[in-house]
């Protein structure tokens, strides 16, 4: 039986979701450090906050030359299947990880030895 080939490189969680713990994290961060975490363009990165301001998930004011953000509390999920749940726990722990990311001595995507697959054969 041949290798089956991923279908598309899909994450669990969507570049919304992932800008929107960013920004609860760092409420100044600029677009330009969103899109460079993101690995997205600055223009898709600036769509996906307005996406996120007129759905209500988040307010932007000027603050001098830069922008403060602030996500709404108390915002649920968009997908009916979640659709009672309020997003506050997801970006919680979606901010958690980037706190522990930043004090793991291992490089990104090392699991250590509790993943280690055995050798071929």
């Amino acid at each position: 039986m041949e290798p089956v080939e991923p279908r598309t490189s899909w994450t669990f969680v969507t570049q919304h979701a992932r800008i929107l713990a960013m920004i609860l994290r760092d409420p100044e961060i600029r677009v330009r450090d969103l899109a460079t975490e993101c690995r997205l363009t600055e223009r898709a990165t600036q769509a996906i906050v307005t996406d996120l301001e007129t759905a209500g998930y988040l307010t932007r004011e000027r603050h001098g030359r830069r922008n403060h953000y602030e996500v709404t509390p108390g915002t649920l999920f968009r997908h009916p299947a979640e659709g009672r749940h309020e997003i506050a726990q997801l970006l919680r722990l979606l901010v958690d990880l980037d706190r522990v990311a930043e004090t793991d001595p291992r490089p990104a995507g090392d699991d250590g030895d509790r993943h280690e697959r055995p050798p071929p054969g």
